[in-house]
């Protein structure tokens, strides 16, 4: 597989600070929209890579638990803090569901340490 190491740390590091954001109830700034432009390069970098290495069972699993999660976070993107409470309103354990369902396939997909 290429080396996505440095992608699937940026996707799981925007992952779990745009929830931990959103769940504060932070107002929408600039560089979280920047941030969500570059995690969803990240993702298509990331799929290029299982596509490649015939990994058809994770790219599966990563494509569906992506979507999960950018449906919440383009409700924020598109429409601010009052967009997303608008559409996922006490939903947040949905949304941490989806988060926490991201992270552990990006955690498989990561080299192990040595």
């Amino acid at each position: 597989m290429l080396d996505v190491k440095d992608s699937l740390k940026r996707l799981a590091w925007t992952t779990d600070h745009h929830f931990l954001h959103i769940q504060a109830q932070h107002e929408f700034m600039r560089a979280w929209a920047i941030q969500f432009e570059l995690a969803y390069t990240d993702m298509r970098v990331i799929q290029l890579a299982l596509q490649l290495a015939n990994d058809h069972d994770h790219l599966i699993r990563f494509t569906t638990a992506y979507e999960a999660v950018y449906q919440y976070e383009y409700a924020f993107v598109a429409g601010g803090l009052a967009g997303f409470n608008a559409e996922f309103a006490g939903q947040l354990q949905d949304y941490h569901d989806a988060a926490e369902a991201l992270l552990g396939v990006i955690s498989e997909l990561q080299p192990a340490k040595t």
